[in-house]
Formats: structure tokens, C-alpha cells, sequence
């Protein structure tokens, strides 16, 4: 725990931990909260020290609402894991090139896809409202998710990152023809398997804060499983809903960050 971290600023960081994970396990984006929350409210703190910190209070609540999620949601638990780990591998591969890229350049480009997508969401009212596919998924949507949500998102993840989560539930509802609850289901198992990789780069180059990092997570835990559970009840439209808002508060904050 920062030994000058004031009770208020810890109560912040705790409420926006909640919030991030209820965001998160809806339809994927708390990092657009929790992320800039931690480097408003520990401003001293090295970059790296607040990315693996960041890690470490996402994953609990990830995992948590994974597990609500597969208890309820008819969730293929195998075929998200095989998209988890071409993740994992795409997104050792994204940081790899990240050096190399200013942000500068991808951020227009990304602004355009969102808005891209936040349309065709909007023109399709029908996209993920349907229920998912009880058949077995074709192997040929299988291998196109591994290749193209697994491994290109993670690529992404890894040289960018606003929005992975968003990006996923997305592209795992047009490839495999999920509605919208179980590919935020799903997403959530494929962000376990990033998140844990991360992390452990981040906690075996000591680049986490530890103490503050638990008492955030028990937040951030119960913000997504109260997500999960509110996503499970509500329905396809409720994340819809949740969906096109957050997409928009992303495009505010990529423009912000490009032009301030």
C-alpha cells in the first residue's frame, strides 16, 4: 500500500473498482475506468507499478463473473479457452511491436472502427438479441475465432488495449453467431487467460502493488458478479444497451486523449 494514500483517495479507487467491474462482466470496458482512476489517484506511482496493479484488481472480478457466467450461461467452456490462449500468444506478440508504435497513429483509426461499429449496431437492432446457438459450433467458426478474436484481439490488446473487451463480445457474437449475454460470457473466460499472463510478467518484474491491488479486487469482485448477474437476468437488450454506451464513452475518451 503507497504509504501516502489518504482514506479518500482509497475509497475512490475502491468505488471505481466496483463500477469497472460491473462494466466489465456486462460487456467488457471497466478498464476505461479503473485504469485512469488508478493513475489520477496514485499520480507518483510508475507506470508499470500501476498497469500490473490494474492486472492484478481485474482479474478477480474477471474471474469472478466468468464463473457466474458459466454456472448460468450456456458457455462452450473448451472453445473459450482455446480463444484465450491464441490471445495470450497474440498479445505477447502486440506488446512485442507496441514500442515500435505511436498511439498517436492508432487512435483515429480505432475511433473510426467504434463508430463503425456503434452504427451498425444501431442500424441492426436485431444484432445479439436472438437466442445462442444450442448446436455445436462448426469447426471451420471455431478456427476463424481462434485466429481472428483470439489472436487478433490479443495482438491488439497488446499494442493498444482501450476497448479489448468491447472488441470481443463484438466479434464473438458475428463469428459465432452468439447473442449478446453469452459472448460476454465467453469473453470474459478469453480476458482470465489474457489478464493472467499479463499479470504474471507484471508480479515476476515486481511491478505490483500487492496490498492495495486485494483490497481493490474484493470490489471489483462484487461489481462483476452483480454485472454477470444483472446481464443473465435483464438479457440481450439490457447489454445492448450497455454496450452502445460504452462504446460511445470510449470514442469521448480516445478523442479526448488524442486532441487535449
Amino acid at each position: 500500500m503507497p504509504p501516502d494514500l489518504s482514506l479518500t483517495t482509497l475509497v475512490l479507487l475502491c468505488t471505481a473498482a466496483l463500477v469497472a467491474g460491473w462494466i466489465d462482466a456486462v460487456v467488457g470496458g471497466g478498464g476505461l475506468l479503473l485504469l485512469p482512476a488508478l493513475l489520477l489517484g496514485l499520480p507518483q506511482v510508475p507506470a508499470a507499478q500501476i498497469l500490473g496493479t490494474n492486472k492484478a484488481v481485474a482479474i478477480v472480478g474477471t474471474s469472478g463473473a466468468a464463473v457466474t457466467y458459466v454456472r448460468k450461461a450456456p458457455v462452450q467452456v473448451k472453445t473459450a479457452v482455446r480463444i484465450g490462449l491464441a490471445a495470450l500468444a497474440g498479445s505477447m506478440g502486440g506488446a512485442f511491436f507496441a514500442a515500435g508504435i505511436s498511439s498517436d497513429v492508432l487512435r483515429p483509426v480505432i475511433m473510426v472502427v467504434l463508430l463503425g461499429v456503434a452504427a451498425f449496431v444501431m442500424l441492426r437492432p436485431s444484432f445479439g438479441t436472438q437466442a445462442a446457438d444450442k448446436a455445436p459450433v462448426g469447426r471451420a467458426r471455431i478456427v476463424t475465432a481462434i485466429v481472428i478474436v483470439g489472436g487478433g484481439i490479443g495482438f491488439y490488446d497488446g499494442l493498444f488495449g482501450p476497448g479489448t473487451g468491447t472488441f470481443l463480445v463484438l466479434a464473438l457474437t458475428a463469428v459465432l453467431h452468439l447473442d449478446l449475454v453469452t459472448a460476454s460470457a465467453t469473453a470474459k473466460i478469453v480476458n482470465v487467460c489474457t489478464n493472467a499472463g499479463a499479470l504474471a510478467m507484471f508480479a515476476y518484474q515486481g511491478s505490483v502493488l500487492w496490498q492495495l491491488a486485494a483490497v481493490m479486487a474484493v470490489f471489483n469482485l462484487a461489481g462483476g458478479m452483480i454485472g454477470a448477474r444483472m446481464a443473465l437476468s435483464k438479457g440481450a437488450e439490457f447489454v445492448r444497451g450497455v454496450l452502445l454506451f460504452v462504446v460511445f464513452s470510449l470514442v469521448a475518451k480516445l478523442a479526448f486523449d488524442q486532441w487535449s
